[in-house]
């Protein structure tokens, strides 16, 4: 009889598949990700991922899940690193540059990937997706409270973040002109918000 895995075995072996799966990801898309490619590329049996995983879905919500945890941490991270509103509220925006340039293919995971009903389905997922978007207002509540900016904190970090993805996307795709730099457009961008969101006296 098999050894029986212990916990931490289990959760261990998840994340090798979870690892393999966005490698598969990266170089072939979500039509290219299957189980059998997956358990091919850990050198186990065919039908070893689906004691662990009941479907594709189920391991794409996985890996989705870890991306959107680790991209919170990160940024909660740099939130708690800030002397005062301004500064957390800067370092969140850059830690949120950082995952996405360092972890690309996680980014899009998380962004372009959309599977029906998946977060009501997987409460990892759905918790860990509401965690993400609840570190991408947090930093500008504060800055509301601290009366820097003013409006709904919530609205006002979306605004935010959907300028900050969109440039985001625009680098990772190339579609930056010559003569205008990822940094220069989103200086620009976030002096125009800025401004357009600043307490007035």
């Amino acid at each position: 009889m098999p050894r029986e895995l212990s916990a931490s075995e289990i959760e261990d072996f998840r994340d090798k598949l979870c690892d393999a799966a966005l490698e598969i990801f990266a170089e072939k898309g979500v039509e290219g990700l299957t189980l059998r490619e997956v358990a091919a590329r850990l050198g186990v049996s065919p039908m070893t991922p689906y004691r662990y995983f009941k479907d594709k879905e189920d391991i794409l919500a996985a890996v989705r899940a870890r991306a959107f945890n680790d991209f919170a941490q990160a940024l909660e991270n740099a939130v708690k690193r800030g002397k005062d509103a301004i500064a957390s509220s800067r370092a969140a925006g850059d830690a949120y540059v950082d995952f996405a340039f360092h972890n690309a293919e996680a980014y899009r995971l998380m962004f372009q990937v959309r599977q029906r009903d998946a977060e009501a389905r997987d409460p990892a997922l759905q918790e860990a997706a509401e965690r993400a978007r609840a570190t991408m207002s947090y930093h500008v509540k504060r800055l509301v409270e601290a009366d820097v900016l003013e409006g709904d904190a919530e609205l006002v970090g979306y605004v935010f973040w959907a300028a900050l993805h969109g440039l985001v996307m625009l680098e990772l795709s190339g579609n930056f002109p010559k003569g205008y730099s990822f940094a220069k457009v989103r200086s620009e961008a976030f002096r125009a918000l800025w401004q357009g969101f600043l307490k007035r006296a």
